[in-house]
């Protein structure tokens, strides 16, 4: 560890970035219809994709670690907020 980052832990944070729900998600219909109808699978009801980003983050708390990467997200343009939703997760990361 750094000298600077003395009594910060490792998070492991997970950013899920998906379309709105009013907005059509032609990945996960493509999916349900070409993919799980097809294969049988009738009990599926619907399928909405979303992208994943997974970080390892260096903070003193889980929740300074979760309003870091919201921040960053939102800053650095990583998600549209008009047409994307963006949920962060963080744990404990075995990792310290």
């Amino acid at each position: 560890m750094n000298k600077g980052n003395t009594g910060k832990k490792i998070y492991s944070v997970l950013v899920s970035i998906s379309n709105k729900k009013f907005l059509p998600d032609p990945e996960g219909e493509t999916i349900f219809r070409d993919l799980i109808l097809k294969g049988g699978f009738g009990e599926v009801e619907a399928v909405r994709c979303s992208k994943t980003i997974k970080m390892m983050v260096r903070s003193r708390t889980e929740a300074q670690a979760k309003r870091l990467v919201l921040k960053m997200c939102a800053e650095l343009r990583i998600y549209n907020p008009i047409v994307s939703k963006c949920v962060v997760t963080v744990s404990s990361s075995s990792r310290s």
